[in-house]
């Protein structure tokens, strides 16, 4: 495997820890075709003009977030622009005390790009949009250097500024992009990091916005998912093919004590499922991850809202181990055992790779591992791929660093720690792997 050592490290550390590298997905993705090809069909809607709003259900460790970065690889490639935010305490969709927009600000933060991919790519857009302007003004055959290419400039730029003035809070967002435009004609560098404060919810007051930029108006808890729309709307006029918006972590907004305040932000969540499927947003692709507890609870998670569960539920004809890949809430089923080996093999790949040693663990060796981590008590229910890998990972330092072991051995002999069945009796786990061939 051809991998550099950077992206190498990145993915060995991330999955060591625990947590889901933001890049090198593609040497390690595994399973999750079906997932991948009904999201980037959403993808292409989005591109055509449309908008899709998705639900990732699975428990903690089950992939959800790697799914949520495969996909933000895989748009970021076809031409779109991806934010993304983590819910917490701090952060949710809705509150009083600025927690919707510190969600805002969040993904604003981490907006990015195939040229910009780990975050903070607001004014590259903003630059690209003006270059991108003057450049086809250029092209039509008006000199740079005449009076009237600035005039054809910003006569594309109304046009832009008319589009957007439709929208909520569009006159002023389109205002401010026409600031932008005129600092960067005039050099005015201090006037466009304003402007990009505003964009990135910044300014704590109207009156702040109002001496700065002359327009009295900020984005806050209540309006900031009216300029995300605003924002696909742009971006699309840009030369991007949309926006997606991957929000993870729902399970926050189910830990939240107070009741009401739990409704207010599952309202919130209704507005952008109706925007999207009812097309009053386009080229705005929003997807949600959250354990099958913060869903489907119907005292405390989203189905507590009854418009919302209503809405996402399965039907009469929905059933385990049946996938409607069509529907809002996409279930994540755990790996099969021969992805799980086919994970492990990629791993031990890119480990040997990053560390400059020949691989010494073999496909049967792998195969014990397996089902060794398989034959946990629970591990039907319980076990996930993140707690698998990091125990592989571990694995490997330990091999790496002796060589001496006999790896089959260390690891049937107990080198690695796990519970067998209590009833020797049951040989479900046995029967589990009798079909498990190479």
């Amino acid at each position: 495997m051809k991998i550099p050592k950077r992206i190498a490290s990145a993915v060995i550390n991330s999955l060591k820890g625990g947590v889901v590298p933001r890049i090198g997905l593609p040497y390690i993705t595994v399973g999750r075709e079906t997932e991948i090809d009904a999201l980037l069909h959403d993808v292409e809607i989005i591109a055509d003009g449309g908008a899709s709003f998705r639900f990732i259900v699975g428990k903690y460790g089950s992939g959800k977030s790697f799914l949520l970065q495969t996909i933000r690889s895989h748009v970021m490639d076809r031409g779109f622009v991806v934010v993304d935010a983590d819910l917490s305490p701090e952060r949710r969709l809705q509150g009083n005390k600025g927690q919707g927009l510190a969600t805002y600000k969040e993904l604003i933060r981490n907006m990015s790009t195939k040229t910009c991919p780990d975050g903070g790519a607001l004014t590259l857009i903003l630059d690209r949009w003006i270059s991108g302007v003057r450049s086809e003004t250029a092209a039509s055959g008006i000199s740079p250097d005449t009076p009237e290419f600035n005039k054809a400039v910003e006569a594309k730029i109304y046009e832009v500024m008319g589009s957007l003035s439709e929208m909520v809070h569009g006159f002023d967002f389109a205002k401010l992009l026409t600031v932008y435009y005129h600092s960067c004609v005039n050099g005015d560098d201090e006037g466009k990091a304003k402007i990009a404060k505003w964009f990135r919810g910044e300014y704590p007051t109207k009156t702040e916005a109002k001496n700065e930029l002359g327009v009295s108006i900020i984005i806050t808890d209540e309006d900031w998912y009216e300029y995300i729309k605003l924002f696909a709307s742009f971006l699309k006029m840009a030369g991007y093919s949309g926006l997606l918006v991957l929000i993870d972590e729902l399970v926050n907004i189910y830990k939240i004590p107070n009741a009401i305040t739990r409704q207010y932000n599952y309202e919130k969540i209704l507005t952008m499922y109706n925007d999207t499927l009812q097309g009053k947003a386009k080229h705005l692709g929003i997807i949600m991850g959250g354990t099958p507890q913060c869903i489907e609870d119907t005292r405390r998670g989203v189905y507590s809202y009854e418009a919302l569960r209503s809405r996402l539920a399965e039907g009469r004809f929905g059933r385990e181990g049946i996938k409607d890949m069509l529907a809002p809430v996409i279930h994540l089923t755990p790996l099969t055992y021969e992805e799980m080996l086919v994970l492990t093999e990629k791993l031990a790949d890119i480990h040997a790779k990053l560390f400059g040693y020949e691989r010494g663990i073999t496909q049967d060796d792998l195969i014990v591992f397996i089902k060794t981590e398989f034959s946990r008590i629970g591990s039907d229910s319980h076990i996930t791929p993140r707690e698998v890998i990091r125990d592989f990972i571990e694995l490997l330092d330990i091999i790496m660093q002796n060589p001496e072991l006999n790896i089959s051995e260390f690891i049937s002999s107990g080198g690695i720690k796990y519970s067998k069945p209590q009833d020797d009796d049951d040989d479900s786990d046995s029967g589990s792997f009798a079909e498990f061939e190479i």
